[in-house]
C-alpha cells in the first residue's frame, strides 16, 4: 500500500490530468496508480491524501465516515459570535443543512508561504482567520459555508485530514506515510 500526503499548491489541478492550462499532480507527483482522497478545488491550497488503497480512499472521502479535515480559513471582516454559532450549529446551504463545525479564532499561521498570485488586500475591509474542522467533504464547503454567514473565503488551506497534518510540507512538496 503508498499513501502520499502532498502540500498542493494554488491553481493546481487535484488530478493527475491537466485541463485549461492548469498544472495537475502529474507536475509534482512520479508515483504511479496513487489518486487523491477527496478533492482541493484548484484555488484552494494544502494537505492532500493520495494512496492506491480503495478502501482508505473511502474511508478518508466518503461522509459517513466522518473524517475530520481543518482548514484554516481567511475571510473577510471578524465574523460575530452569531456567524461562529451558526457555523457550529450547521449551515443552510443549497444542497442542504451542513453537519456542525468546529470553528475557533487563530492568529495568521506561523510561518506561512506567500501565495501566488498574492491575496488582494482592501484598506477599508480587514481580513481573519478561522481554524474549521468539518466532517463532510461537500463541493466547496468551507467556502460556502463562511459565505452564507457574511465572511467570504479569500484563502483556503486545509491544514489537516484525520492525523496526518501539513507540518514540514513547503508548497508542492510531498512524503509517504
Amino acid at each position: 500500500m503508498t499513501t502520499l500526503i502532498f502540500n498542493k499548491p494554488m491553481n493546481v489541478l487535484s488530478q493527475f490530468t491537466s485541463e485549461g492550462g492548469h498544472r495537475s499532480l502529474a507536475d509534482f507527483i512520479d508515483i504511479k496508480d496513487v489518486y487523491a482522497a477527496g478533492r482541493l478545488d484548484r484555488d484552494s491550497e494544502g494537505l492532500l491524501v493520495l494512496t492506491d488503497d480503495g478502501k482508505l480512499q473511502n474511508r478518508i472521502a466518503s461522509p459517513k465516515f466522518k473524517s475530520p479535515k481543518t482548514y484554516w480559513a481567511m475571510v473577510e471582516r471578524i465574523p460575530d459570535e452569531d456567524a461562529l454559532t451558526a457555523l457550529r450549529s450547521g449551515v443552510e446551504l443549497k444542497d442542504g443543512m451542513t453537519s456542525p463545525a468546529e470553528v475557533e479564532y487563530m492568529d495568521e499561521p506561523a510561518d506561512l508561504w506567500q501565495r501566488d498570485p498574492p491575496v488582494r488586500s482592501r484598506k477599508t475591509v480587514d481580513d481573519y482567520w478561522l481554524k474549521i474542522t468539518i466532517t463532510e467533504g461537500r463541493n466547496r464547503q468551507v467556502r460556502r459555508m463562511t459565505a452564507a454567514v457574511g465572511h467570504p473565503c479569500l484563502r483556503l488551506i486545509r491544514y489537516s485530514v484525520g492525523d496526518w497534518t501539513l507540518d514540514d510540507l513547503e508548497p508542492g512538496q510531498w512524503r509517504e506515510v
